[in-house]
Order: structure tokens, then C-alpha cells, then sequence
């Protein structure tokens, strides 16, 4: 335990590289195989690269990541959000969220929604669980095609920044 704690509080949150590329690919598809996320091209992860954040190990190994994607000038998705099972409930998964918020803050988003199967880390993250309806951008863009659409199961979960930095500059 105490080794897996060390890992997640050495590692090393920054915006994703080309070399991460492959890293973050394999974290992701490592969890599709599984059925928990969609899989993902490293052709896709190149052309978001900007929009990914990763930890990464001592050794420049990507043990997590976490993407923001843009569906309008006010609002986004934290997306791609996966941490290495070596690496769990240590955290890191929260920071990960936590440094896709302040990409959206300083790209003037204020309100962020995911579609997820782990409801009750957005939840403890400060997401509400909201209707899938409020985000037609997200349903017309992605859902039309996904092979899960007749049969999904992920909540949709929201938060709004603005509310949350005002809340802390009271």
C-alpha cells in the first residue's frame, strides 16, 4: 500500500506530449477491453493531443490521463478519464479531473459535464448527476454513432465552474 501511495503522490501532472501518445492510447484501450470506456486511435489522441492532460511515473510513464473536449465556447466534457490500476485509490484520478477543470477555466468554459460509469467518483469530485438531454451537442456529435447507443448505460454527470470559483473566493 505504502508503495502505491508513493506512486501516486511522485507523479507528475502535465499537459500530454507527442511521446505520451502511446501511453494514453494503451491506458484507454486497456479499460475498453474491459467495456468500461470507448477505445480510442492514437490517430484521435494526436489530434487532441492539446487537449490531453496525463500523469506521468519517475520513469515518464503515463499512469493516468484525462481529456477536455470542446462541444461550445461555454461548454466541455472531461473525457478519457483513466489511471493505471497500479495506481488507484490513491487520488490521482481526482487530480487528473482536477487539472482538466483548470484547462477549461483558462480556456473561459464554465460548465463541464462526462458521461461515466463510475458516477460516484464524479460525484465526490463536486458533479451533480443531470439528464443526458441537456447536452444535445454531446448526443448529436458522439452517441449517434457509438455501438453503445441502444444499450448505454453511462450517467451523465455536470459542473459548473463559475458557481464553484465564486464559492471559493467568498
Amino acid at each position: 500500500m505504502i508503495a502505491r501511495a508513493r506512486l501516486a503522490e511522485a507523479a507528475q501532472l502535465r499537459p500530454a506530449r507527442p511521446p505520451d501518445i502511446d501511453g494514453i492510447v494503451s491506458l484507454i484501450n486497456g479499460y475498453a477491453a474491459q467495456g468500461v470506456m470507448l477505445p480510442k486511435t492514437p490517430g484521435a489522441v494526436e489530434l487532441s493531443l492539446d487537449d490531453h492532460i496525463v500523469a506521468v511515473n519517475q520513469r515518464d510513464r503515463v499512469i493516468a490521463c484525462g481529456a477536455l473536449r470542446e462541444y461550445s465556447p461555454s461548454v466541455a466534457e472531461v473525457a478519457s478519464v483513466a489511471v493505471a490500476e497500479e495506481a488507484h485509490g490513491q487520488g490521482l484520478g481526482t487530480r487528473i479531473v482536477r487539472a482538466v477543470e483548470n484547462l477549461a477555466a483558462m480556456r473561459d468554459i464554465d460548465e463541464l459535464f462526462a458521461l461515466t460509469l463510475t458516477t460516484g467518483f464524479f460525484v465526490a469530485a463536486g458533479y451533480e448527476v443531470v439528464d443526458h438531454a441537456l447536452y444535445p451537442e454531446k448526443i448529436r456529435k458522439d452517441c449517434r454513432g457509438c455501438a453503445r447507443r441502444f444499450s448505454c448505460s453511462e450517467v451523465c454527470v455536470q459542473r459548473r465552474l463559475r458557481r464553484v470559483m465564486m464559492a471559493v473566493a467568498a
